[in-house]
């Protein structure tokens, strides 16, 4: 397990063994519309106690201006060839935006990704207590996974997997970054598109759950983060803790 404080573009210079999964939370580029609908944009949570220090602020820095064809490019390479063999085939998982969604797979099939998946995540509550008065609010995240020309490697018993899960709650992982996903989230597509051994990377790795959750399964781990914020609360607060729990 390795968290590089480095762009997924110098992948290379690590010799990192090609993954078998990649899973991938890219920047939903809202930019300063980030808290728009969350109550942190108020301070306390209450607008009657005016805006916070995140009103009309991004997530991070890319949140706004992250490439979606140059992220494609890149972590092509990172994945491992198509195998001769049935049910051994890598693929990618894309975190996106809804509106994210069908430039994710077309930019995708431009490299070599020509098939996809969708998966819709359903959690029981909803960030977007703004908005409540309109009756109607979110509380779903998005995903596409995306492969070549085999279908991925497949592992659930023999079971089947609907492609919209529940969204479990993270009751185990300090929160160090705005988007961090559920580790039993990311443990469960792990778990089904992997063997213990095999290889995952996560190209835009923010907290290393992936990561862990990767290790904790038994799979080899690599990400890459460049914000050296979150490269240090990974190092200092979540994989210390995390550990400890799950280990």
């Amino acid at each position: 397990m390795k968290l590089h404080h480095d762009n997924f573009q110098n992948h290379k210079r690590y010799n990192l063994p090609p993954a078998q999964l990649i899973i991938a939370d890219i920047p939903y580029n809202i930019g300063t519309d980030a808290y728009g609908s969350n109550p942190q944009w108020y301070e306390g949570g209450d607008n009657s106690n005016g805006e916070s220090k995140l009103a009309g602020k991004r997530f991070f820095d890319t949140d706004e201006n992250f490439n979606i064809p140059e992220f494609m490019h890149f972590t092509s390479r990172m994945l491992k060839k198509e195998p001769k063999e049935k049910n051994d085939a890598g693929c990618m998982i894309v975190f996106c935006a809804f509106e994210q969604q069908m430039q994710v797979i077309d930019e995708g099939k431009k490299y070599g990704y020509k098939n996809y998946i969708n998966l819709v995540f359903r959690k029981n509550f909803s960030p977007q207590v703004m908005k409540a008065n309109m009756r109607v609010v979110g509380n779903t995240e998005y995903a596409i996974i995306l492969y070549r020309d085999k279908l991925p490697k497949f592992r659930n018993k023999g079971r089947m997997v609907m492609n919209c899960m529940d969204w479990q709650r993270d009751s185990i992982t300090p929160k160090v970054h705005p988007t961090q996903k559920p580790i039993g989230v990311i443990g469960r597509l792990i778990e089904t598109f992997t063997d213990p051994g095999d290889v995952v990377i996560d190209p835009c790795a923010g907290s290393g759950v992936t990561l862990l959750a990767a290790e904790n399964l038994g799979r080899k781990s690599f990400g890459f983060e460049i914000n050296k914020t979150f490269v240090t609360a990974f190092e200092t607060q979540i994989r210390p803790q995390v550990r400890e729990l799950l280990f």
